[in-house]
């Protein structure tokens, strides 16, 4: 996963924005030439084997194969069971999740906001790899102390499961959510327990991370898995 900053050995003087050193998303406002700069360098100093497959993420239950025909399509979580594809999904506050087959052969990128786990998206993402027998990585999301909804998000979740009243802590008219422990009751219920990360918390790490509810006009980190 990156972080707002360009790598410390870079000269990435041509992708300093105002939306920092290393935003990677085109639809944010951002300068596209900013934005490419930034895109080709991560390209060179992760060695990818190929660019990656971005998406067009717009809070949704969807998952597609990365491919070059799935490029910008519009999904928040993309699959591959072949080498050297780079899958890969952008967050500001809103969970990346990493999954991967125990044999290393399946791969998936998720962008889970709410209303993706809400709807799901790490259950179907499991359900397009096959298998069960998965490790997961969850990245740096907004953490339990900041993220606040309402009654409305909390009811959508405990109609789906009381077990998900783990996860919201009342603070005065509203709830502080952990979105991490959103998806490790999707995980759980789904009897997966290899489940590691979810410590950080963007909007209060200003100095590492883009926060949307923090800063609104923000860039974008990514997070990305491929298969060697």
């Amino acid at each position: 996963m990156t972080t707002r900053h360009a790598p410390s050995h870079s000269n990435n003087d041509v992708a300093r924005s105002a939306y920092g050193d290393f935003n990677l998303a085109t639809h944010v406002g951002d300068d596209l030439t900013h934005v490419q700069g930034n895109r080709h360098l991560l390209c060179d100093t992760l060695a990818l084997p190929t660019s990656p497959i971005w998406l067009e993420q717009v809070h949704s239950n969807m998952i597609v194969k990365a491919e070059t025909n799935s490029l910008n399509a519009k999904a928040d979580a993309s699959f591959s069971a072949e080498k050297n594809v780079v899958c890969v999904v952008m967050t500001a506050d809103c969970l990346p999740v990493l999954i991967c087959s125990a044999d290393g052969q399946k791969i998936a990128a998720v962008h889970a906001g709410w209303r993706g786990l809400a709807s799901g998206i790490i259950t179907r993402s499991i359900d397009t790899l096959g298998t069960k027998d998965v490790v997961v990585w969850l990245g740096a999301a907004i953490g339990k102390h900041c993220f606040e909804v309402g009654d409305d998000v909390r009811d959508i979740f405990i109609e789906k499961s009381i077990d998900y009243g783990t996860a919201f802590q009342s603070s005065e008219s509203k709830w502080l959510t952990d979105i991490y422990q959103l998806a490790r009751v999707e995980l759980a219920q789904l009897g997966i327990f290899n489940v590691h990360g979810g410590e950080f918390c963007t909007m209060s790490d200003e100095n590492r991370f883009y926060s949307y509810r923090r800063d609104t006009n923000t860039g974008r980190m990514a997070t990305l898995i491929w298969c060697t």
